[in-house]
């Protein structure tokens, strides 16, 4: 009997699934056995940088007041199309970071 193997039907043999749930629920992919994955730890770790993005302008839009609103509602729409670029890259197979804030995943550790 051959072994089946638990990758993603991919051709390239990449977890092209775990790496797009990254970016839409960053640390599922980490409850698996996609951990192991670096292509997966790469689009978790940018997908967590996404995830600091949105707590940190939820923050931004408690303190500035209520007519200034539009900055934030521009800041969320500019993470979901980062968010967008990162699942396309992910589905490909790719690991290019995120515009602007993608250099940030690269920090961590884990």
């Amino acid at each position: 009997m051959a072994e089946e193997t638990k990758q993603s039907p991919t051709s390239k043999g990449k977890n092209t699934g775990m790496a797009i749930l990254a970016y839409i629920i960053f640390f599922l992919p980490l409850l698996t056995e996609a951990k192991n994955d670096p292509f997966v730890k790469y689009h978790v770790k940018q997908g967590l940088v996404l995830f600091i993005g949105g707590v940190l302008i939820g923050i931004l839009g408690m303190i500035l007041p209520w007519q200034l609103g539009i900055i934030k509602t521009l800041l969320r729409i500019f993470l979901f199309i980062l968010m967008i670029v990162g699942i396309i890259s992910a589905s490909k197979g790719e690991q290019k970071p995120l515009p602007i804030i993608g250099k940030y995943g690269e920090q961590f550790k884990f």
